[in-house]
């Protein structure tokens, strides 16, 4: 079931108040009963999949805890790893292992065919799995005692509105507040709303009305020129990030409506000066989970410069792949670890010199500048997250990187390329400065770098709202009315 869907408007109203109604005992077996619907309105043998997951990881929970036998500890992690990541890499992964392999082969046989499975991806098997493998090692380590509640357990691994794009939770986070009586309040109810408003907003309306003219240029990328490549490669920049925070906050103000706090997954990402701030601020969640389950134990940045380079590149070159069975995301993955093995190479030498040079790096032109700066890197690199396949973004690239000129036919056609008028460049700028206002009315007075009265001044400024509300309902039934409503991005994902 999709968030932006009719269907999901009748649920999610349905299951609030049903768990408000109920007592606290029996709320875990609606909201399980209601995430696997959730789930299997996808496809109802997808819940096969999740149940094995499930069952996997709560028996090898248990026996890790309970025996004290290192080898038979280590075994239960190792097995676990083996079916959970067996079953995503299989699902997720098996038709590009045959493709790379067939490509290889072709080097020797011209005449070797490609090889095509028909195998449906399960929408957000990479999260759900994250998140089992979080639990399980966090056991394993002791840093989280088995959750014996088989039903609870279940409902921490499916829970409906962080099931298929997270944010990817920690049992510490997540697994108490499943099982904590939750009592209805109004800053949870009016916080749900705001989040749900926003989230709504940035799919709805920003996302998906970006996405437009990015498929209009990436549609026709042979008869696009420079301008109209790297406009719409920006586009896609505000798009995806509009996409996946819109589903994040989707997801908080869901769960919030019945009294529970999920992790933030975006900070303003693209108002970051550097790479590394900006994957500090970008998915948080799945950062986190790679910088604990990977990049640590490799050995983080305790084995020196060189080991650390390599770590970073490991842990970059591995988010590209579970971004998508493609290469084009392993070498946006790789791109983003060289730049940021660059970045903490030149740290120490470009602060000394800047200091030489009396450059305040936190003066606001500055800010400014290293702020598009990275927008511009980030551009160039979305290319390659965009682009469905390697010709496509050599064509891409080609385009961008030649061709420039001036004047107004250079720009008309730029405009013809993207399907863009005037009118619609100025809908595009009205809704981008409404999303800030309405991310602004969100903040909660914890989380706000505002004065407390300015951030309550925002909550109850109605006007926003009513915008809010007003631009998702005409968006929404005009990209409807159209067929250009999409699913959330990071579903494929």
């Amino acid at each position: 079931m999709n968030f932006n869907s009719l269907e999901f408007l009748i649920f999610l109203p349905l299951v609030v108040i049903l768990y408000w109604v109920l007592p606290h005992k029996a709320r875990w077996i609606m909201l399980l009963i209601a995430s696997y619907i959730f789930y299997m309105l996808w496809n109802v043998w997808l819940i096969v999949l999740i149940m094995i997951t499930t069952v996997t990881a709560y028996v090898a929970g248990i026996i890790i805890e309970r025996t004290q036998d290192k080898r038979v500890k280590t075994a239960s992690l190792v097995i676990t790893l083996i079916i959970c990541l067996g079953l995503l890499i299989f699902f997720k992964y098996i038709n590009f292992i045959l493709e790379s392999a067939v490509g290889v082969i072709r080097l020797f046989n011209a005449e070797q065919d490609s090889i095509v499975l028909n195998i449906i991806l399960p929408v957000g098997i990479s999260f759900y799995t994250f998140q089992t493998l979080s639990y399980v090692i966090d056991v394993y380590r002791g840093d989280y005692k088995a959750e014996k509640h088989f039903g609870y357990f279940a409902l921490y691994v499916s829970y409906f509105p962080q099931l298929v794009a997270g944010p990817i939770e920690k049992p510490q986070t997540l697994l108490p507040q499943l099982r904590e009586e939750q009592k209805l309040k109004e800053e949870d109810i009016l916080a749900g709303g705001k989040w749900l408003l926003s989230g709504f907003f940035r799919k709805c309306v920003v996302a998906d009305f970006c996405g437009i003219f990015v498929n209009n240029v990436y549609g026709d990328l042979a008869n696009a020129n420079a301008l109209a490549i790297f406009a719409a490669s920006a586009l896609f920049l505000v798009q995806i990030y509009n996409d996946f925070a819109g589903y994040s906050e989707i997801a908080l103000g869901c769960a919030r409506l019945m009294g529970v706090k999920l992790s933030k997954n975006f900070d303003r990402p693209l108002t970051s000066t550097s790479y590394t701030e900006f994957f500090r601020r970008w998915h948080i969640t799945l950062n986190q989970w790679f910088t604990q389950y990977v990049y640590i134990p490799l050995g983080g940045n305790r084995k020196g410069t060189a080991r650390k380079i390599i770590n970073i590149l490991i842990v970059f070159a591995l988010c590209g792949l579970w971004h998508g069975a493609n290469w084009t995301f392993v070498l946006w993955g790789l791109a983003s670890g060289v730049i940021m093995s660059i970045e903490t190479l030149l740290r120490k030498p470009f602060a000394k010199l800047c200091q030489k040079t009396k450059i305040d790096l936190e003066n606001p032109v500055v800010r400014v500048i290293r702020q598009i700066l990275l927008i511009i890197m980030f551009t160039l690199c979305s290319v390659l997250f965009r682009s469905g396949n390697m010709a496509e973004v050599g064509l891409a690239y080609s385009g961008m990187f030649s061709g420039w000129g001036i004047g107004e036919d250079y720009v008309n056609n730029a405009m013809n390329s993207l399907g863009m008028d005037v009118s619609q460049l100025l809908q595009l700028f009205i809704f981008i400065v409404g999303m800030a206002a309405i991310y602004r009315l969100t903040l909660e007075p914890s989380d706000s770098k505002l004065p407390l009265a300015e951030a309550k001044s925002y909550a109850l400024n109605m006007s926003v709202f009513i915008y809010g509300i007003t631009a998702i309902m005409l968006c929404w039934i005009g990209l409807l009315s159209m067929g250009d409503s999409s699913a959330f991005q990071y579903f494929q994902f």
